[in-house]
């Protein structure tokens, strides 16, 4: 069986399009002293979803969290992105909406 260019597969394959991340305001991404390789790379996959480099504050914990805000936690080989559902006093609680792998080579060096 060959592929043509016409083949529905080949189509679907060839347009792989990134899920965008609907927010607005800041993006809290949560770094407790991560590397800054891990850092960087994961302020690059945020981009790739849609988030704009300047919407982004890399921060401990999010300063006056407010509802709706996106969190994304910052794990070695993921990001977890979530939404803030509730605040309490400088506590959130929020829904995992989207996770994204962060790919490694042998090495440890992010590929993706």
């Amino acid at each position: 069986m060959s592929l043509k260019e016409n083949d529905t597969y080949t189509k679907k394959v060839s347009e792989i399009i990134l899920q965008q991340i609907e927010y607005s305001g800041i993006v809290w991404a949560l770094s407790h002293n991560d590397p800054e390789p891990l850092v960087e790379h994961s302020l690059k996959k945020l981009q790739d979803y849609g988030i704009k480099k300047d919407d982004i504050q890399v921060v401990d914990a999010p300063n006056n969290p407010e509802v709706g805000q996106v969190v994304v936690e910052i794990w070695p080989h993921e990001l977890v992105i979530a939404r803030i559902r509730t605040v309490r006093g400088e506590s959130f609680i929020s829904g995992t909406e989207l996770n994204i792998e962060l790919k490694t080579d042998e090495t440890g060096k992010y590929i993706d």
